[in-house]
């Protein structure tokens, strides 16, 4: 066989790309995967949560947590293996020839990406369109909604901050009314919520946008039941989904909104700067596109991809992190995450000074919790507990939140939150880490 035959050979392997037999994650994890999976078979999600044996073998296959307990994957998560790998395999075969191999090849690899996005996420494929991430999504939607002046607008101060900027800004621009709601999380009754933005709607109210999982403190929000409501109104729902896909088990119909959009790189474990949007299916043509089209008007989902020249290996990396999270579950991964979370905070929630801003019942929250420390700033709760313990977390300051946000992934090990719980205990006693 020649060389250039093997050569062909080979890439021809590496194009397959995540939907084949011959996947990384196939290579690499299928086998064991499935061996510990069945040990667990007989448990329910909530069962299978507490067995280490299990969560061991998802653990290693990260390289996450080294010198550093990294415990902000509410921002940006770390990838598995196979997936640094895939963006690694692509990002070479790109740079044989990027005018070919991105734009000739890789770039074909879209739509069985798309199709298989839309499988995890219950929908159609062509209402997914595949981006960098939920604020360029929501961006799209925001930006593209064709609002008049006089239209109102009803969200919450604790949406996310890029998401408030694009609708102040059209208020700006475009002359619209931007309503904010005002939150104290934890609430722990969904019609109180309901309620508080039913409260809010005018006649000229077009848009309620509400947050799934809050960032700032993690509240899940009662997004079906809003919807529902807006609707008896005639006013649309856009959904902003960055801290709830690939960590709760749905799929993006069951929530009734007409607009959604998600960053995968968060729960979902995808490459940094990967996202997603979904518009249904008849609002499609009405939503200009944020970056031209030759056909801003056109029904076709596609015309919000337009990006120009892209990372092809980050896009076609995504399909070995789909891989991954569906080798585990939804729903199991939703259990891990819910009791990763209570097991600390279950913990340190009754100490002397320490309050959590963040309810720990299921159907209010999952893997972010916020705490906070009477007598200490975030910012010193925060310093604290990377100088002294190499714990990395965020601060979390904004209307009615003051807080930390604490968020471990299913990489995070018990250890590890046995030594949070320690230096919460610590700090909270006003003592140093010893030795």
């Amino acid at each position: 066989m020649t060389a250039n035959r093997r050569n062909f050979i080979k890439q021809a392997a590496v194009l397959t790309g995540a939907f084949s037999a011959t996947s990384l994650f196939n290579q690499a994890h299928a086998e064991g995967f499935n061996n510990a999976a069945k040990k667990i078979a007989h448990l329910t999600p909530m069962q299978a949560a507490q067995d280490e044996d299990y969560w061991s073998v998802i653990q290693r296959s990260y390289t996450a947590n080294g010198d550093i307990i990294i415990l902000n994957n509410g921002g940006v998560s770390p990838s598995p293996l196979i997936v640094q790998q895939a963006v690694e395999r692509y990002n070479q075969l790109s740079n044989q020839g990027p005018s070919y191999y991105m734009w000739r090849i890789l770039d074909q690899g879209r739509e069985p990406l798309r199709e298989k996005l839309a499988l995890m996420a219950g929908c159609d494929p062509e209402e997914l369109a595949i981006n960098r991430n939920a604020t360029e999504a929501l961006n799209n939607i925001i930006l593209g909604m064709p609002l008049q002046k006089g239209d109102e607008v009803i969200g919450a101060k604790q949406d996310y901050p890029h998401m408030m900027a694009a609708y102040k800004q059209r208020a700006l621009r475009d002359g619209i009314v931007y309503k904010q709601l005002n939150f104290k999380f934890p609430i722990e009754n969904d019609d109180e919520i309901v309620k508080a933005y039913a409260d809010a709607i005018t006649p000229k109210t077009k848009i309620i946008h509400v947050t799934h999982v809050v960032n700032w403190v993690g509240q899940i929000m009662p997004v079906r039941k809003i919807a529902d409501m807006a609707h008896a109104h005639g006013i649309e729902v856009i959904c902003d989904g960055a801290h709830s896909f690939g960590l709760l088990d749905y799929k993006i119909p069951e929530l009734n909104c007409d607009y959604w959009g998600t960053s995968l790189h968060k729960f979902l474990s995808a490459p940094v700067g990967s996202g997603m949007m979904w518009i249904k299916k008849e609002k499609i043509a009405k939503i200009w596109p944020l970056l031209t089209d030759d056909n801003p008007n056109s029904p076709n989902i596609r015309k919000f991809e337009n990006l120009g020249t892209r990372s092809f290996p980050i896009e076609q990396g995504i399909g070995e992190a789909v891989n991954f999270q569906n080798s585990i579950g939804n729903k199991r991964k939703e259990e891990r995450v819910r009791y990763l979370k209570n097991y600390w905070a279950e913990k340190v929630q009754h100490l002397p000074k320490v309050k959590l801003q963040t309810s720990l019942m299921p159907e209010y929250s999952c893997g972010i919790c916020g705490v906070s420390i009477d007598g200490m700033t975030v910012a010193e709760l925060n310093d604290a507990l990377f100088t002294k313990y190499k714990i990395h977390t965020t601060g979390m300051v904004t209307d009615n939140v003051n807080c930390v946000r604490v968020t471990p992934h299913v990489y995070t090990t018990i250890p590890d939150l046995d030594k949070m719980v320690r230096a919460i205990t610590e700090i909270a006693a006003g003592k140093t880490k010893q030795g």
